[in-house]
């Protein structure tokens, strides 16, 4: 009867991702030695050649990769049966390893916090914050709980939780005027120099489709990663910028910029949560996304939503 130990799944795992014997050796905590011997018997008992051995490097086979995909879900599984474990009879205990796209976690965290940290004074929280497909396949590898980003993050293996939609403001320079204009249209956007994040960004994405620009000619990234950098742009009169309303109250403070609300309908991003569909633990992630909502509802920018029904506000003013 063919067997294959755990151990021998888990190192192959690590052999399939780093593609370097060494570098699998050493994130699996053992020698280079006994993690060779161990793929070698996992492919004596599976009759399978899984690695091809090369002066280059390590390559997988056809077949390895067909396992290693496999040998993937199975440690996946096995990390739900232990997060079962441990939460079974809690909720939001233990430790909570959350991903965060750049363009929320700044302005939805602070809110955020203060409440999981009062209604949940045990949970052991860890944030990563980075762009959603590094945030995807890092949930589906396991090293993340689950996510709170823009929606949606199609795959097959991923469920998700719709929580609101935040809505966008195009940000111009203070002394722009918009010619006896009361709402932004994509129009006006057309002619102007659109300042938006470097690519990888799902905002910029989404700026991007609202806009309906196939030609990103008179698009400028410049290679910014933050929504700070691009309004300071903004503030100095070098384009125009879609900024999401969480973010108005931070990046808003104290730059000489004015936020115009669009026409009907406005664009808007939908926030969520998403997780792997085999996670146990979507009570926790069902509650987490009751307090995701209620420091939206009750955040800092509560007031300026009530402020922003009007057709334009002026921030730095």
């Amino acid at each position: 009867m063919t067997q294959v130990t755990l151990k021998q799944i888990r190192y192959f795992d690590a052999l399939a991702r780093e593609l370097h014997f060494g570098r699998a050796a050493d994130s699996c905590a053992v020698t280079q030695p006994a993690l060779s011997m161990q793929i070698h018997e996992m492919e004596q008992n599976l009759g399978l050649a899984l690695v091809e051995r090369t002066r280059s490097g390590v390559q997988l086979t056809t077949k390895g990769q067909e396992i290693a995909a496999r040998c993937a879900r199975i440690l996946g599984d096995v990390r739900d049966l232990v997060a079962y474990a441990k939460h079974a009879n809690s909720v939001l205990a233990g430790t909570l390893r959350l991903g965060v796209i750049p363009s929320v976690a700044p302005y939805l965290l602070p809110p955020l916090l203060p409440h999981l940290r009062e209604a949940y004074p045990e949970l052991e929280l860890h944030v990563r914050e980075t762009q959603t497909q590094v945030l995807t396949s890092e949930l589906l590898e396991g090293k993340l709980d689950v996510l709170l980003l823009a929606l949606p993050v199609k795959h097959p293996d991923l469920t998700n939780l719709t929580l609101f939609e935040d809505k966008f403001l195009l940000a111009l320079p203070k002394d722009r005027k918009l010619s006896g204009r009361v709402r932004a249209t994509k129009e006006l956007i057309e002619h102007e120099r659109l300042l938006l994040l470097e690519e990888g960004h799902c905002l910029r994405d989404q700026a991007l489709t609202y806009c309906n620009l196939q030609q990103v000619d008179a698009v400028n990234t410049f290679g910014a990663s933050s929504l700070a950098t691009i309004v300071e742009m903004v503030s100095a009169s070098f384009g125009i910028t879609l900024l999401p309303e969480m973010a108005v109250g931070v990046e808003g403070r104290g730059r000489d910029i004015t936020l115009v609300r669009f026409v009907e309908p406005e664009p808007f991003r939908t926030i969520g949560l998403v997780w792997r569909s085999t996670s146990p633990r979507t009570q926790d992630f069902e509650e987490l996304g009751r307090l995701v909502k209620k420091a939206w509802a009750g955040g800092p920018m509560v007031a300026l939503r009530a402020r922003s029904k009007k057709p334009a506000i002026a921030a730095g003013s």
